[in-house]
């Protein structure tokens, strides 16, 4: 891969998957932001490149480890290759077999550490990829730390109102890539939509794993529609659609 220019601070994400991985991959790049990194639409031009898998069914896994062998085989010795999303959070330190290169492994659960994991990358001793996958974390949802939780997609936007789901199917991986659900709270998300009409956004579509399920978590069965009702009572008249 070769380089032009300089590529110190800059991160390079590919988002893979759902609109719930677009929405994670939005908030880590904000929060990368914050810390003062900035984007590059071209991994040549990256310091950091990210690539937030999907790992619910085989041809995405396929997609992911095939995106991320092929950032790794191009990598320069000061760049660094993070995989993150589902994938990770799924299948752990096994990841880093199939993908020989990686520098990071970070999970669903805690995608809000993508700025410490980087810097424990550049300050590492040892060649070998640095996990963050703590099995103690707390779920998606309690711990943002101040990320919007939104990606606008031209005059419509994602918003996130729940992670995570509690119901235990055996056909399904959600709940152990996710955990167990989490809803934000009303007043998070309702300001949050304020904030994409102020950006000219006129639909909103909110999205979770389960979002008939929203506020159940919390002992609170009708907040689904408590949720809808503030929305259209708090949000400008010119929002046209709220979807679920």
């Amino acid at each position: 891969m070769a380089k032009t220019g300089r590529i110190k601070d800059r991160y390079y994400l590919m988002s893979l998957g759902c609109s719930k991985n677009t929405v994670d991959s939005e908030s880590m790049a904000q929060l990368l932001e914050n810390a003062g990194m900035r984007a590059a639409d071209d991994p040549t031009r990256a310091e950091v490149l990210i690539v937030n898998t999907c790992g619910f069914i085989g041809p995405a896994k396929e997609e992911s480890i095939n995106s991320l062998n092929e950032l790794a085989a191009l990598k320069q010795p000061n760049q660094y290759l993070i995989a993150a999303g589902c994938l990770s959070q799924r299948y752990g330190d096994t990841l880093a077999h199939e993908v020989p290169g990686l520098d990071g492994i970070i999970g669903t659960r805690r995608w809000m550490d993508i700025v410490d994991l980087v810097q424990r990358i550049r300050t590492r001793r040892h060649p070998e990829p640095l996990y963050h996958l703590p099995s103690d974390a707390e779920t998606v949802g309690k711990d943002e730390r101040g990320a919007t939780r939104i990606s606008i997609q031209g005059a419509s936007a994602y918003l996130k109102i729940a992670d995570g789901c509690r119901r235990p199917c055996a056909f399904c991986a959600i709940p152990a890539i996710k955990g167990t659900a989490v809803s934000r709270p009303i007043e998070a998300i309702v300001n949050e939509a304020r904030l994409l009409r102020d950006n000219g956004v006129q639909e909103i579509i909110l999205i979770a794993q389960d979002s008939t399920d929203y506020g159940r978590d919390r002992g609170e069965p009708n907040s689904l529609p408590q949720l809808l009702s503030a929305l259209c009572r708090r949000t400008p008249d010119d929002l046209r659609w709220v979807r679920l």
